[in-house]
């Protein structure tokens, strides 16, 4: 699978758990456990409940994501 064809999307931090992971809930009401990856690693100690993310997340496991990006 290549990366474009995973699915983009904005979130909201629920809840902040250990080792750079989160609970995102998405727009729609779907709530996902989100990794930090990447740049959102080094932003990932600032990480507090009701952040906007943007996530990655591939068709096969909607269960999981990639914190790919923090806006406040």
């Amino acid at each position: 699978m290549s990366q474009d064809d995973a699915i983009r999307g904005a979130g909201i931090v629920i809840e902040v758990l250990p080792n750079c992971t989160a609970r995102v809930e998405m727009p729609n009401g779907h709530r996902v456990l989100g990794y930090c990856a990447g740049r959102a690693r080094a932003e990932a100690d600032k990480l507090a409940p009701g952040d906007q993310v943007v996530v990655e997340m591939t068709c096969y496991d909607m269960s999981k994501a990639r914190i790919v990006g923090v806006g406040k």
